[in-house]
């Protein structure tokens, strides 16, 4: 009974917007799409969307190696294949797929479904071995790559231009239920889910469930306007608060994804401070609004543009700034090397100051997004790992030697074997001897019996230092 009142308020719901839509469409409709004028035109258009728009859209299955999840503890510490499915979306024709980075975390085999349809209209699968290209795991995106030409693709809209209220699609494998749409609107075009943190999303209430992550949300043109992520639920299913990652923000992250293999957070080095009506009365700041920086960081791009501690950002690009999220939103929205304006007041003075965007110093963290568990796990010490490398050293600056092995992550279910090694760690020796790669690495533990003592000369926070275990 409550389902079915929810379908008739929605179609009555559809039913009475359909005027309001006949003005609205015309605009985001393809050359050659008529608005539609009745509930049974909207149908039809949604059916031709589908029919367009769902060959781009692709099943992702990621065989990956988790821990086994059991109650008997006499298995802790197994592990077992297992296989878990997800969406994404073809965005070049020679086989550039977007979809989530929890998607293909731990992936070993990654297997994309593509749909295809025969001469007489009857759905077909080929079924592709895809590669990792880039994973950024602070927007949960990744790109992947098929080796297909000709491809069905789908192009990214300005989602700065989203409205509250506009009408969208998303497509998917939902439970692992291939092609799949759901409909729906955007219920905010801008949401922050974290206090302070300048990652955003999409609202949306159309239906998107575990298996639709990576897939696209569309608008009625078969626009890719985001990649669904995430959803609030108290039951595990749709409860009508979904999240999808603006396009704008995607086709950027892509972009860099492709080419680098990941992405370059940008900076200024600055630290902002919300100008409360305390802070303002005891600084004698007559105007409220704004952001003060409470820092402008040594030797970084503000202090070289010429800002200064003290100084009141009022405005980035020309939109105004009233608090510490506006400006780190600002700045998150943009590529290291892009140039931003900041409107400052300095005392009674009003003055612009342009600012590059430097990289954020990255962290040990990020190497974890160079290795996957089948290349680079070295089991008998329970370790991902990497040989050191100019994308390593572009993470870890100033090593103390140029050859080594840097420690990416430790995998859940081999840290039992782990002898206190952690992420950023470089292995140099082992038993006195050099290790310059991974291969050597492995080939010189492969060499060493069980009980074996062992003794790794490490550098950890610039610092030499010994880690010794017994192999097991």
């Amino acid at each position: 009974m409550v389902i079915g009142h929810r379908v008739t308020l929605r179609v009555a719901a559809l039913a009475a917007l359909l005027p309001l839509m006949n003005s609205a469409l015309p605009c985001q409709a393809p050359a050659g799409r008529k608005s539609p004028a009745t509930l049974g035109d909207l149908s039809a258009s949604i059916e031709d969307l589908a029919q367009s728009a769902s060959p781009a859209v692709v099943q992702i299955t990621v065989r990956s190696r988790r821990p086994l999840e059991v109650s008997d503890s006499s298995l802790t510490g197994f592990v077992t294949n297992r296989d878990v499915s997800g969406s994404g979306v073809i965005v070049a024709s020679d086989g550039y797929i977007v979809t989530n980075s929890h998607v293909v975390q731990d992936a070993r085999h990654i297997d994309v479904s593509i749909m295809t349809r025969s001469a007489d209209q009857a759905d077909e699968h080929q079924h592709f071995e895809a590669k990792i290209v880039g994973v950024d795991r602070e927007t949960d995106l990744a790109v992947l790559k098929v080796d297909g030409h000709n491809l069905p693709s789908l192009s990214f809209l300005d989602s700065d231009k989203l409205k509250q209220g506009q009408l969208v699609i998303a497509l998917g494998s939902p439970l692992g239920l291939e092609n799949s749409l759901t409909v729906g609107y955007v219920s905010a075009p801008v949401r922050h889910l974290k206090p302070g943190n300048p990652m955003y999303y999409i609202q949306t209430d159309a239906a998107i469930n575990p298996g639709n992550s990576g897939g696209p949300l569309l608008d009625t043109s078969g626009r890719i306007a985001g990649i669904n992520t995430m959803i609030f639920s108290q039951s595990g299913g749709s409860e009508g608060i979904g999240f999808a990652i603006p396009s704008s923000l995607v086709l950027r992250m892509y972009k860099q994804l492709r080419d680098q293999g990941r992405v370059r957070h940008g900076t200024i080095g600055v630290v902002p401070n919300d100008i409360t009506p305390v802070l303002a009365t005891a600084l004698g700041i007559a105007h409220h609004s704004g952001v003060i920086l409470s820092d402008v960081l040594p030797e970084g791009a503000a202090e070289a543009a010429g800002l200064q501690q003290g100084d009141i950002v009022r405005a980035v690009d020309g939109k105004p700034v009233r608090e510490t999220l506006q400006l780190s939103t600002a700045l998150f929205e943009h590529c290291v090397g892009d140039e931003v304006v900041l409107e400052i007041q300095r005392g009674q003075e009003q003055m612009s100051k342009k600012v590059v965007l430097a990289e954020r110093p990255p962290t040990p963290e990020s190497l974890s997004e160079l290795a996957n568990s089948d290349a680079n796990l070295v089991r008998r010490l329970g370790i991902l790992a990497l040989t050191v490398d100019a994308k390593v050293t572009a993470i870890l600056p100033g090593l103390r030697r140029l050859t080594g092995v840097a420690i990416a992550a430790i995998p859940a279910e081999f840290a039992g074997l782990n002898p206190g090694l952690i992420a950023g760690d470089v292995i140099y020796e082992l038993n006195g001897s050099r290790i310059n790669s991974l291969e050597e690495l492995r080939t010189t533990l492969d060499a060493k019996k069980t009980h074996d003592p062992i003794a790794l000369l490490i550098e950890r926070d610039s610092e030499l230092q010994y880690v010794t275990l017994e192999l097991e």
